[in-house]
């Protein structure tokens, strides 16, 4: 396997907590990953509130991502390949059991609406120094929908990191989509 479906996992929430109402604005959840969130969902869902939250802002991430920005043949954060998809799903029920081990996480995770993405995904451990460097290189497209990562790719650890680092190129209520031509 060439990713880690943790980290994964981990970089789809940090982007989809910054990109909330209360942060950068650019998809329709207020705070589902912040405090609001766990209080609203931990009445229904007290064990596993955490990945009802979860689920609600990646999938309002994802659909939001896809109506800015959708080429076909590319990787984003939110379009992977089947068999990424299908890893991530079937680890969800076994992570969703483990509440205690994800409550940190989760924790750290809800404040993380403002300021800057990049600081929120070094602060996470999610990203180091060389997808610092190579996110310098990357443009907004000239619509300011779209950045992409140069050449071809598949979905590995690094890319899958830049994928998540390259939505700091975005504005406030404007994201900007990374991508990358997909080898598979």
């Amino acid at each position: 396997m060439s990713f880690d479906p943790v980290h994964l996992f981990k970089l789809r929430l940090a982007v989809a907590r910054f990109g909330e109402m209360d942060g950068a604005g650019w998809w329709n959840t207020h705070g589902i990953l912040g405090s609001a969130g766990r209080s609203a969902l931990s009445r229904g869902f007290p064990a596993s509130h955490y990945f009802a939250q979860a689920r609600v802002a990646c999938a309002v991430a994802a659909v939001r991502c896809s109506s800015v920005f959708a080429p076909p043949g590319c990787l984003t954060l939110w379009n992977l390949p089947a068999r990424i998809e299908d890893e991530l799903a079937s680890r969800w029920p076994r992570w969703s059991q483990t509440p205690d081990v994800w409550r940190p996480f989760f924790e750290d995770l809800a404040p993380r609406c403002g300021g800057d993405l990049i600081n929120h995904l070094r602060d996470l451990q999610l990203i180091g120094p060389a997808t610092e460097d190579a996110l310098k290189a990357l443009r907004r497209s000239a619509e300011g929908k779209a950045v992409a990562l140069p050449g071809m790719g598949k979905p590995s650890q690094s890319t899958l990191m830049l994928l998540a680092a390259a939505f700091a190129k975005g504005e406030k209520h404007k994201p900007a989509v990374p991508y990358i031509r997909s080898e598979e």
